[in-house]
């Protein structure tokens, strides 16, 4: 029988600036709660032109942005350019070097961005990149739930997602009265971030009612996460579990390595256009050549 998880933890993930004239929800990566291993930040952004998040570089990680709804556009310094609509996703492995712009398009929109550690031996890995559709992410819908499987797995179903670092990443609908009882293996840490409603956590003898823009992170204590909706309205939230990596963590803005000596490197690296920062060097997205006009 299933032993469910009691809570941590529950911080209100508190609105802040970020980038060029937006504004984050950050429940992870702040003073409240700084990282959840083997997961670095955590952000909820509703973004709109002429705000955006312009050219900026990542080393050590990968960033998982999931579109709720609009559309934002991703330019690199390798000539990559993507448009992410509604429900799409984009895995993006920064790894010895990203330089990119994350913009929105047409009237920009709603979107949850996940920073995901790589391990000491994978930090320095080949950029490289996950694009899938909404129509090639598998869903789910069963007793009231919808589940997107986003990484990871749901009732026998799997995302196509390759993880470095195992994650399972679920984006879910609670219709009134349903509940979920997610497995996951027990020493993996786990956390909850709540987008809409009033969402109920815990087991049922411990049962906390969060409210809407909760991060919520639950012990190591049992072998699955219980979530329920007790509302009379429909619930959205994500359930995200990784297996920590309990290695240690220096992080200087968008550079996390494992030493400040390494934070170091990669901010020389970066200013001088080395060691997987060359196309760095003149490159502006289209985004940074309109707005320099």
């Amino acid at each position: 029988m299933l032993k469910a998880r009691t809570v941590e933890k529950i911080v209100q993930a508190r609105e802040q600036a970020e980038g060029e004239g937006a504004r984050v929800r950050r429940g992870i990566g702040g003073g409240q709660l700084l990282q959840v291993d083997p997961f670095l930040l955590f952000d909820h952004a509703e973004v709109h032109p002429p705000a955006g998040f312009p050219d900026h570089p990542h080393r050590g990680f990968e960033t998982v942005t999931y579109i709720l709804n609009g559309s934002f556009k991703h330019e690199d310094f390798a000539g990559n350019k993507k448009i992410l609509g509604t429900g799409d996703l984009q895995w993006m492995t920064a790894g010895r070097g990203v330089l990119h712009s994350e913009t929105p398009y047409g009237n920009g929109g709603e979107g949850l961005q996940l920073w995901v550690n790589l391990p000491q031996n994978e930090k320095l890995v080949q950029p490289a990149y996950q694009d899938l559709k909404c129509k090639d992410i598998p869903v789910v819908s069963k007793d009231g739930v919808t589940a997107v499987i986003v990484a990871g797995e749901y009732d026998g179903q799997k995302s196509p997602v390759r993880t470095r670092t195992p994650t399972n990443y679920l984006y879910l609908t609670l219709a009134p009265g349903s509940r979920v009882l997610q497995p996951f293996p027990e020493k993996w840490n786990v956390f909850s971030y709540t987008v809409f409603g009033k969402l109920t956590v815990g087991p049922e003898d411990k049962q906390q009612e969060t409210v809407e823009h909760s991060c919520i992170v639950y012990k190591p204590d049992g072998d699955c996460v219980r979530l329920a909706n007790n509302s009379p309205e429909e619930v959205r939230c994500v359930l995200i579990a990784g297996q920590p990596l309990h290695e240690p963590v220096a992080r200087h803005g968008p550079f996390v390595m494992n030493t400040y000596e390494e934070i170091d490197q990669a901010i020389k690296d970066f200013r001088n256009c080395t060691n997987g920062f060359e196309k760095a060097k003149n490159w502006k997205s289209e985004y940074m050549k309109k707005h320099a006009k």
